[in-house]
């Protein structure tokens, strides 16, 4: 398994943590885990998710078709996607500067997409 580094803001980080916490995930990194995985699901509906308990933690979170749905958002996830491709883009130039003023410029630093956004991104400066 790799291994990354990535910076979260503090707020995320602290929202990460409540939710280990509560109990809702046994651990920050089983959260990451399953948070890229749901994300690559969201962007490929023929991703094989390899986190272990995936479909265990998201029937304990449950989320519902409709929340699924609002995941992707009223365009049917246009935006989102674009968005991906775009920090995606960045990120393979190793242009992580850019990236970042895009989300920013884009994203509330607590919203869902931006996290994800976040984490995507910080999956490129590790390789890189």
């Amino acid at each position: 398994m790799a291994k990354d580094t990535v910076r979260y803001p503090d707020e995320v980080v602290e929202e990460i943590d409540a939710l280990v916490e509560d109990g809702m995930f046994e651990s920050k990194s089983e959260f990451y885990r399953f948070s890229a995985e749901y994300v690559l699901t969201l962007i490929n509906p023929d991703h094989e998710v390899e986190t272990f308990n995936f479909d265990e933690i998201k029937a304990e979170i449950d989320i519902s078709e409709e929340d699924h749905a609002k995941a992707l958002g009223t365009d049917g996830g246009t935006f989102f996607l674009d968005a991906v491709i775009t920090v995606r883009k960045h990120g393979l130039r190793g242009d992580y500067e850019a990236a970042e003023r895009f989300i920013d410029t884009h994203y509330d630093s607590t919203d869902q997409e931006c996290i994800i956004l976040e984490e995507l991104l910080g999956t490129y400066r590790g390789s890189a």
